[in-house]
Order: C-alpha cells, then sequence, then structure tokens
C-alpha cells in the first residue's frame, strides 16, 4: 500500500457548492440533481459550513405525507434558513493532509465528508466513500 498519499489524489475537485443566502429548495434540488449527500456552504469563497441530506431531511415532514408532500416541503424549507440547519463546526483538511489522517478523522467523528481548504478556501470535498473507494484499490491491486 502507498504511503502518506495526499488527499488531494482522491478529493472532487468540481465541488457542488451552496452560498450562504441560499434557500434550502435550492439545496434539496442540488442533492437531487447530483446525487450527492453532503454539500458545502460557502460565504464568498470562504468555507462557512457543510450541508448534509440528513440534516435538511431533519427538518423536512415532506416524506411522512403522501398527497401534499412537495406542499408540506415548501412550507417547512421556507420556515428555515441554511444558516440555521447547516453544521457550524466543521473540521476542515488541507490537500496535503494524507488518506491516512483523513480516514483516522472519518472513523473518528461521526460525519461523512471533510471540505478541503487551502486557508480559508475551499478546494475540495472528501467522503468517506472516496476514502473506501481509494483502499479497495489499494486492497485490490497488492494481490
Amino acid at each position: 500500500m502507498k504511503e502518506n498519499v495526499q488527499v488531494s489524489e482522491i478529493m472532487t475537485k468540481n465541488i457542488i457548492k451552496l452560498n450562504l443566502a441560499d434557500e434550502l429548495t435550492k439545496a434539496e434540488q442540488l442533492f437531487k440533481k447530483h446525487k450527492i449527500r453532503h454539500i458545502p456552504v460557502v460565504d464568498g469563497n470562504k468555507i462557512v459550513g457543510m450541508l448534509s441530506y440528513t440534516d435538511l431531511f431533519r427538518v423536512s415532514y415532506a416524506d411522512a405525507v403522501d398527497d401534499y408532500a412537495d406542499t408540506v416541503e415548501s412550507i417547512i424549507f421556507n420556515m428555515f434558513s441554511l444558516r440555521q440547519v447547516m453544521v457550524k463546526e466543521i473540521v476542515i483538511i488541507s490537500p496535503t493532509s494524507t488518506i491516512r489522517e483523513t480516514a483516522a478523522i472519518l472513523s473518528k467523528n461521526e460525519f461523512h465528508a471533510l471540505p478541503v481548504c487551502e486557508g480559508e478556501v475551499l478546494v475540495g470535498i472528501v467522503t468517506t466513500t472516496d476514502v473506501m473507494k481509494y483502499f479497495l484499490e489499494q486492497f485490490n491491486g497488492s494481490k
């Protein structure tokens, strides 16, 4: 297995992100359109939070309602701002962090994605899936 491989090798660089002023309906559209579960939130170029699909789901009762799901969802989403729902206390890693360090952070905490930043500027995102795929490739390649 390769040692000290940087997370920049596996992170997603084409980042789907939200601006702090965006509405939750936009977040839901991005989650569904791109089939993702985590979206970094920025204010300008500065990372200020992270929104997960689970965070969004917690404020939406729409899945419990059949005929009026869209209406209920819109009403609920309009009651909250992105700032209220997103996680503000985030762990940030550098592009030069190793994949091993990243795996350790993800396994220790209860989140499944980390924003990758140079200073406060968002340059990527890495998820538990990215890390698992990397380790599986290493494992399969070592046979």
